[in-house]
């Protein structure tokens, strides 16, 4: 059963990040917040089951601290991510007689606002979510070794994404292609993590299955 959550949350997940890269260009000709951040709804869903199964295979006493509190952050991370694209998708998105005032402050799409910064948060513990649970995976090939190192190399964004809102970088006047750009390279980035989730958890299935 922990192999199946594992393949069925790394499958929601690559689908939903390719599902965002995608929505994320088609927003240039067609400007719309809503497909991308429907999609990262559907992230923060298949991350949350593809961190914990990834824990759930680990057998070393000395990573379950790591492992755990990993889960804890990626749960930290879902919540914020559902809390602000939900809220795009819902409120911002429904309610035309809402003020600039008031869409700069709940806004995801407004650049630097309130919602805004907490998204690079929760993104923030997402990295570090995956820098923790990289330690619970236990690598017996070659694709194995590399997902175990792409999920620690991808903390490095816990730094950029929480100390980046306290300065002036992503504002109103910042273009929409820079910001576009950057997620599009992250996407690049993530999606084969969630491959090699999917491979990870095949052959512990076959593992198993040859042990029986």
């Amino acid at each position: 059963m922990n192999r199946l959550v594992g393949k069925i949350g790394s499958l929601v997940t690559g689908v939903s990040v390719l599902s965002f890269a995608v929505s994320m260009i088609v927003a240039l000709f067609y400007p719309s917040t809503f497909y991308s951040c429907l999609a990262s709804i559907f992230i923060a869903i298949g991350f949350v089951p593809f961190m914990c199964a990834l824990y759930s295979l680990n057998d070393k006493d000395e990573c379950r601290a790591a492992g755990i509190s990993g889960i804890a952050f990626a749960a930290i991370y879902a919540t914020i991510i559902l809390l602000v694209y939900y809220a795009e998708c819902t409120t911002v998105r429904m309610n035309n007689s809402l003020s600039d005032e008031a869409l700069s402050i709940i806004s995801y799409g407004y650049l630097g606002s309130l919602f805004f910064n907490y998204d690079l948060l929760g993104y923030a513990f997402m990295a570090l979510s995956t820098f923790l649970v990289s330690f619970t995976v236990q690598p017996r090939s070659s694709s194995d070794k590399a997902l175990r190192w792409m999920l620690r190399i991808h903390g490095i964004f816990f730094f950029s994404c929480l100390i980046v809102p306290l300065f002036p970088v992503f504002t109103r006047g910042t273009g929409n292609i820079i910001g576009t750009v950057l997620l599009e390279i992250w996407c690049a980035y993530f999606l084969p993590i969630c491959v090699l989730g999917y491979r990870y958890f095949d052959r512990a299935e076959d593992r198993n299955q040859n042990k029986a």
